[in-house]
């Protein structure tokens, strides 16, 4: 059973690729363009994070597990911070170069581990589909 409990405060997580330009309307901006890059590996170019192979090759390793359990614990204190000062949403947006592989898959898994807690959390890729690998 699902324990989520409403916030109350919209939340809004979102990839976006650094060569893009970063987005100006959020709250927090994370850069994790430290995590493995698929993108230097040939055979997993032309793939997103939204697809196994990608979130496990950004993610299946220590920098990338500490990566989400520490941006859940960090992201959880702000929530609850944004409540106590009555703010309309909290909005973050998730970078890596092109907004394909590191950035989609933080933003799943980020989204998947808060919803555990939190309903109605929003989540969009803005750069996915610009420019082929």
């Amino acid at each position: 059973m699902n324990s989520s409990t409403k916030t109350d405060l919209p939340i809004t997580i979102f990839s976006f690729g650094y060569k893009y330009g970063p987005p100006q309307d959020v709250n927090l901006l994370i850069d994790v363009r430290f995590l493995n890059n698929p993108f230097h590996d040939e055979k997993l170019r032309s793939f997103t994070g939204l697809e196994g192979s990608i979130s496990s090759y950004v993610l299946d390793n220590k920098s990338g597990q500490g990566c989400i359990q520490h941006l859940g614990s960090t992201i959880r204190f702000l929530i609850d911070q944004f409540k106590q000062t009555n703010k309309d949403e909290l909005r973050i947006a998730i970078g890596c170069t092109g907004g394909h592989h590191r950035s989609v898959a933080v933003t799943e898994a980020l989204a998947k581990l808060l919803s555990f807690d939190f309903e109605g959390i929003t989540r969009f890729h803005r750069d996915i589909k610009k420019e082929s690998h």
